[in-house]
């Protein structure tokens, strides 16, 4: 069990956070993979022909699959290989072999992997027309797969979309099932319509400026926010988002704990008409005319009127009406601070040298945080750097890669002793019940997701062209600790020679040699440019 939970820490995303879930449980049949393919509005005919095909040589090379299969082990069909490292270098035919392997991997109906398959056709044609075989735009990559989004609003002004529920991925992850993520994209100058939600958010601005105007209870709070902001919107409070720059879109983060189903939560849109529907609408006519003291065919010239969608234009003049920024009064006895927004980027980092810092804040911070028991993070990693490798004692972290890319790896306790038992062939024998580890690792980049469980130690590099800028949300907040493997504070540090000695079976004097040359707090030098260094110092 904890082997699948491992397998399923790194695969979480959606369109705008990277992959998603397939619907259906089992493959479907090959009939309704073609008629998906005719169905794409995004493809021409000669795509569409191109995809049916795609579905049918999936097909046969799934049945060819499952027969050279019988013979493997549990763990060699689950994982079907590693997860590899692609170096933006290396040739677009590698990258169509392993974005294919990418797909026969997920846990999805046939008919996604089918599908999942042409995209890699399509983005292997791009790449080989493109200069060098260069990675696809955001917006090409969005587009591929806006069929596995969990999405709540699209329209041409900007969207919303949600990661699926944690659980469905796995069972395993039900430490989760309260909590969803997801993300808003407002175009410029757009106005996302007023609505509340039955949940409690945490919104993070990760790009752009706007204001958020939330009504709590008799007060209307609108404030002006930019990028490192964030901002507690509790259940049931009306808010609504304006993006106000000219050319930036908005990009805000949204970290949402359900209150009535765990995993699930609505949003219920009072403003609005057609598009989107009122939830006045609901009632008779009758109540809404006792309620609002006004006749039928008023009411139906408001609550029909709207059908533009939950995102609209907006004209300049309302804009600057709407950016007006009005704080609430403070609370006693925290007056002076504002209960609305906290920038992250408006105190120290808690770790900074030449390889990366870390912004954090807490419920000392930002007192909203407190009855969601979170933190919320910014790891920025310089390019060819690496964050070092810790873990959480209570908190689970569910990161969101922002900008740049680069690779994690986590060390992850599995229970197959057929595999370990391959490994370990010819060294001494091995104890029942003690324990293994595996790798698990992952290329990411902008937008993706993925979840690092309390005690799981994990490692993040940046790739040697771009730096790596990740936001986390770490529920159990309270009372956590990061205890790092690496660097000045690591734990080896402070155990007694003694305990050095029991542990690694040698001198203390050489434990303290290998762990104790790291002379950097939390960033260092990445793999790549370590070993650089290392073949440099060779040839002097």
């Amino acid at each position: 069990m904890n082997r699948k939970l491992c397998f399923t820490l790194f695969t979480l995303s959606v369109l705008v956070l990277c992959a998603g879930l397939a619907l259906a449980t089992k493959d479907p049949e090959l009939k309704q993979c073609k008629h998906q393919c005719r169905a794409r509005q995004q493809y021409d005919e000669k795509q569409k022909e191109q995809c049916a095909r795609t579905c049918e040589e999936y097909y046969k090379e799934k049945e060819q699959r499952e027969r050279h299969r019988e013979g493997e082990s549990e763990e060699e069909k689950e994982w079907g290989g590693r997860h590899e490292w692609m170096n933006p270098g290396e040739p677009a035919e590698k990258h169509l072999r392993q974005c294919q392997r990418e797909c026969d991997r997920q846990e999805e109906g046939g008919q996604q992997r089918a599908l999942c398959r042409f995209r890699c056709q399509e983005k292997y044609r791009r790449e080989k027309e493109g200069e060098g075989g260069q990675h696809n735009t955001q917006e090409e990559e969005e587009e591929e797969e806006g069929d596995e989004e969990s999405s709540r609003v699209t329209s041409q002004h900007g969207r919303v979309a949600f990661l699926p529920k944690f659980t469905q991925r796995s069972k395993l992850l039900r430490g989760l099932e309260k909590y969803r993520l997801g993300i808003l994209i407002a175009n410029p100058q757009t106005f996302v319509t007023p609505t509340h939600l039955d949940a409690d958010a945490v919104f993070f601005v990760s790009w752009g400026q706007g204001t958020i105007t939330v009504i709590r209870e008799n007060n209307r709070e609108s404030y002006n926010v930019k990028r490192g902001d964030i901002i507690r919107v509790p259940s049931g409070n009306t808010f609504y988002v304006t993006n106000t720059d000219d050319d930036e879109k908005l990009y805000i983060v949204k970290f949402i704990k359900s209150i009535n189903l765990p995993g699930q939560y609505e949003a219920f849109y009072g403003a609005g008409g057609e598009n989107p529907e009122s939830f006045l609408r609901a009632f008779s006519w009758e109540i809404l005319e006792s309620a609002f003291k006004t006749k039928r065919d008023s009411l139906e010239r408001v609550l029909f009127q709207q059908d533009q969608g939950a995102m609209v234009k907006a004209s300049k003049q309302q804009i600057r009406a709407l950016s007006r920024s009005q704080e609430g009064p403070s609370i006693w006895p925290f007056a002076g601070e504002s209960r609305g927004t906290f920038n992250l980027f408006g105190k120290r980092p808690s770790h900074s040298n030449n390889f990366g810092e870390l912004f954090e804040a807490d419920s000392n911070d930002f007192r909203p945080l407190e009855d969601l028991d979170i933190t919320v993070s910014y790891a920025n990693i310089s390019k060819g750097a690496m964050a070092a490798p810790f873990y959480n004692s209570r908190s689970t972290k569910v990161a969101v890669v922002v900008a740049g890319d680069g690779y994690i790896e986590i060390a992850c306790p599995h229970v197959s002793r057929s595999s370990s038992e391959r490994r370990h062939q010819g060294s001494s024998t091995r104890e029942e019940g003690s324990a293994t580890y595996h790798k698990v690792s992952s290329r990411i980049r902008t937008d993706s997701a993925y979840i690092v469980p309390a005690g799981h130690p994990v490692v993040t590099v940046a790739s040697q062209n771009n730096n790596l800028e990740v936001v986390c949300f770490e529920i159990n907040a309270e009372g956590n600790i990061r205890f790092p493997l690496a660097g000045r504070n690591k734990i080896f540090k402070v155990m007694e020679s003694e305990a050095k000695e029991l542990a690694f079976n040698t001198r203390a004097d050489e434990v303290e040699r290998v762990f104790g040359n790291q002379d950097q707090d939390w960033f260092f030098k990445g793999p790549s440019r370590w070993h650089q260094q290392q073949q440099g110092r060779a040839y002097e």
